[in-house]
């Protein structure tokens, strides 16, 4: 039986890449679902002229915007996914690939899938160097800690959607990819990672471009391993 499958892409100000990311996503996907994170730009109507279902969330955070897109999930109880991908709205990630990421969950019954942005298959310069180290730091302790095999917090991810509702996301910003992959490890789904695609992005990053984002983000994300470290 085909799988259903529905699609969450956050977005703020993605109004030059957003139309890109929904049209190359394929087409065995159910629903692509963008919520809108409070953008100022043309997001909403280049999203929606693509064909995706649009909503908005005004508080500001990225895990916030993944929890919007679940709250939707959830009411729409006649046709709930089998799986749900998550994807960032800047046309970093090769949406193309999803068939990819997915496979695993189809094929071998894995509950919890990462793209990782190996470095061979990165387009030069699409990761800062503190993108990288964080990265590394990241998954050296995880593995350290908790012997997970992930090498990459890549936003690129799928998961059976029943282990996703288990997992209880709580994260509203910055450690939402860790937060589910520590949750995940903690409740002892299987795993994998496929190598993914990786370009430059359109437009700059919030996270990454600027300095504020990148400190916010390393202590969001350090904090939930630490956290989680000492339970």
């Amino acid at each position: 039986m085909t799988p259903i499958v529905k699609v969450i892409i956050p977005a703020f100000n993605e109004q030059d890449s957003i139309a890109n990311v929904v049209n190359d996503i394929p087409k065995i996907v159910d629903e692509v679902i963008v919520v809108n994170n409070n953008s100022t730009d043309n997001t909403v109507i280049n999203a929606q002229n693509a064909g995706a279902t649009v909503l908005t969330e005004t508080k500001k955070g990225y895990g916030y915007a993944c929890l919007k897109g679940m709250d939707y999930i959830a009411k729409n109880a006649l046709n709930l996914p089998d799986i749900v991908v998550f994807l960032d709205g800047d046309y970093s990630d090769y949406p193309e690939q999803l068939t990819e990421i997915i496979a695993p969950i189809t094929n071998e019954n894995i509950d919890f899938v990462i793209g990782s942005r190996v470095k061979r298959l990165r387009e030069q310069g699409s990761m800062t160097p503190q993108q990288v180290f964080g990265n590394w730091l990241a998954t050296f302790l995880m593995k350290l800690f908790f012997n997970a095999k992930f090498t990459d917090l890549g936003p690129f991810r799928a998961i059976k959607y029943q282990k996703l509702l288990d997992l209880q996301m709580e994260d509203k910003t910055y450690g939402w990819t860790v937060e589910m992959q520590l949750k995940a490890i903690k409740k002892r789904y299987t795993y994998t990672e496929i190598p993914v695609k990786y370009r430059n992005r359109i437009g700059v990053s919030k996270v990454s471009g600027t300095v504020k984002g990148t400190i916010l983000a390393g202590v969001k994300i350090l904090s939930w391993i630490f956290k989680y470290s000492f339970k």
